[in-house]
């Protein structure tokens, strides 16, 4: 019998299932959803948001701290839960899987614990040019508290780690590495074996950040041969807000704890020193995220079997989605993939000329196809490609051959939107000419007429094509006026914003950003603003006017924020 069948997967998740109404053509259900975006979290199976019910319905008490049988059982799932963790990934005991937050928590965990402790201005710390921003930001961190420096292993062609002259950045100096097992925008799996051995020969301690890996590759944290390994629960199939570091136990034996409170402590005292308790315990001060935890262990009971079956069918249909989805993409002439070949996982990379990612992105949310768009909290890879960011499919096993059709027919008809959207702006003109004409140079009346275009249009798919259309409208600022001084900060893509200011004490802004959907938006915020004195400006409630529009509730947390951003930068400017 297999142990995976496509369908029969796909069919325990709920979040799927329930919006798993695509088609092949544009007449889709509005409030379907083709998820790829699965490096960031994945889905929940009806197993794993069971057993967290249960815990809360059940059996809901603190764990290791009472004598009653709800604590019992309750303690019992959540250590059962810690040694399916330590199988899982090959470890030699339960003293060495450490509950925290997640692997950003557990990343923190170890720098502050052990190389704060230990780096001196003598010493370097070694990173990959593709890592997270979770596993760059604490080793610059704890590289400012010592003085110890960063050296930056470089990467091939194809992504991966370069390890044809680790002997020029891996030294007798070297005290830490800390590498990706797979980039979370590249999807490739490093070989981090020879990053270890390296490591090893000259007395440095590894940290591998596993966060992309656990959901696809078995891990054997004994083969690997690390010195510590970090991964999430979210990202395969499990809850948010839990997380593993693993640790070799005689490291951690000599590590102090990163927190103290509860738990954490054997004897605590006024008089006499405190004590701490023993592994794993050491580490995991306060109440801890019971539900999340036990919820993790059913994320491994379901996952585990997949991983280690023989037959292979989780990877190979894994592998199957990946490779049509990325000879599908190289069809289209306007794809530019970041690295060369196909991804060893299901994170496919890519920009496409002529188009803002944020565009792309925010036209396919309006066909009901979340991927993700940006630097993907990897902001030095983007600077060593040379990009601003990129558009990030990932996938998962739930996902389907007809999904990524329907994602690249999609895909398709954004493109050929931009040859005929000049006939339909055309049309659009011909059809309300005053409304265009007063939208183009932004005259007094516009915001009004904004507020009447946006109240005649239903439904986030609309809204989004007239602002797409609004972005077309406004006038590009030169490129020299585009620079520090008038970059608005905040803003998830790059923008910029002029004032002006009559005698009269009268204000005009003019703006600009790579993205046609955030020019879009400037049009809307300069029509609130434009042609207003400084009181006027700060007296006006620009909540009331976003929510005539029904912008804010369709946005994201980010692009709210940046549009918010936009309107703190006019009212700076309107002080002066």
């Amino acid at each position: 019998m297999n142990l995976f069948v496509p369908q029969q997967f796909r069919q325990k998740f709920p979040l799927i299932t329930r919006y798993a109404k695509y088609s092949t053509d544009k007449s889709q259900s509005k409030s379907s959803i083709v998820y790829f975006d699965n490096a960031a979290t994945t889905q929940k199976p009806e197993q794993v948001i069971a057993c967290q019910q249960r815990y809360y319905g059940e059996y809901n008490a603190n764990v290791h701290r009472a004598s009653h049988q709800l604590s019992t059982n309750a303690t019992f799932a959540f250590e059962k839960a810690r040694t399916l963790v330590q199988k899982f990934i090959g470890a030699n005991s339960i003293k060495e899987i450490i509950w925290t937050k997640g692997t950003t928590e557990s990343i923190n965990l170890v720098v502050q614990s052990l190389a704060r402790n230990t780096l001196t201005s003598a010493d370097e710390i070694v990173l990959c040019a593709s890592e997270h921003h979770a596993n760059i930001v604490p080793w610059q961190i704890v590289a400012e508290q010592t003085g110890a420096v960063i050296k930056i292993l470089p990467l091939n062609e194809q992504g991966f780690i370069d390890v044809s002259n680790l002997d020029e950045f891996i030294s007798k100096k070297t005290k830490f590495v800390a590498c990706a097992h797979i980039s979370n925008v590249l999807g490739r799996i490093n070989p981090i074996k020879a990053v270890i051995a390296k490591a090893k020969s000259v007395g440095a301690i590894s940290l591998i950040d596993g966060a992309q890996a656990v959901a696809h590759i078995a891990v054997d944290v004994r083969a690997l041969d690390c010195d510590f390994y970090v991964f999430s629960a979210h990202k395969m199939y499990g809850p948010t807000g839990i997380g593993v570091l693993y640790g070799k136990q005689a490291l951690l034996e000599n590590m102090p704890p990163y927190q103290g409170g509860g738990e954490m402590i054997k004897t605590v005292s006024f008089t006499q020193t405190t004590t701490f308790n023993s592994l794993p315990f050491k580490f995991e001060a306060g109440t801890p995220n019971i539900a999340a935890v036990i919820g993790f262990g059913e994320s491994i009971t379901f996952l585990a079997p997949l991983l280690a079956d023989i037959q292979k069918g989780y990877n190979l249909y894994e592998q199957k989605m990946v490779n049509h989805c990325y000879q599908e993409l190289a069809k289209i002439a306007q794809v530019n993939f970041i690295v060369e070949g196909i991804p060893d996982i299901g994170v496919i990379a890519f920009t496409i000329a002529g188009h803002h990612n944020h565009d792309v992105a925010t036209s396919l949310d309006a066909s009901g196809i979340a991927i993700r768009s940006g630097h993907h909290c990897a902001m030095p890879l983007m600077a060593h490609l040379n990009i601003d960011g990129c558009l990030r499919v990932s996938l998962a096993a739930y996902n389907t051959i007809e999904e990524i059709d329907y994602f690249i027919n999609c895909l398709r008809e954004v493109l050929l939107e931009d040859f005929s959207q000049a006939g339909v702006q055309v049309e659009l003109q011909q059809k309300n000419h005053a409304k265009t004409e007063q939208l183009i140079n932004l005259r007094t009346k516009e915001m009004k007429d904004i507020i009447t275009l946006f109240t005649t249009v239903k439904g986030w798919d609309s809204r989004h094509r007239e602002i797409m259309l609004l972005g077309k409208n406004l006038p590009r600022m030169e490129q020299a006026l585009r620079n520090e001084q008038t970059i608005i900060t905040g803003c998830e893509s790059l923008a910029w914003l002029k004032v002006e200011q009559t005698r009269q004490g009268v204000y005009f802004f003019s703006a600009d950003s790579d993205a046609k959907i955030i020019r879009g938006l400037l049009v809307i915020v300069l029509a609130a603003f434009n042609h207003k004195t400084a009181e006027q400006i700060h007296n006006f409630d620009i909540k009331e006017y976003f929510n005539q529009l029904g912008l804010i509730q369709h946005l994201s947390p980010s692009r709210g924020n940046g549009l918010l951003a936009i309107v703190d930068k006019i009212k700076l400017l309107a002080k002066e």
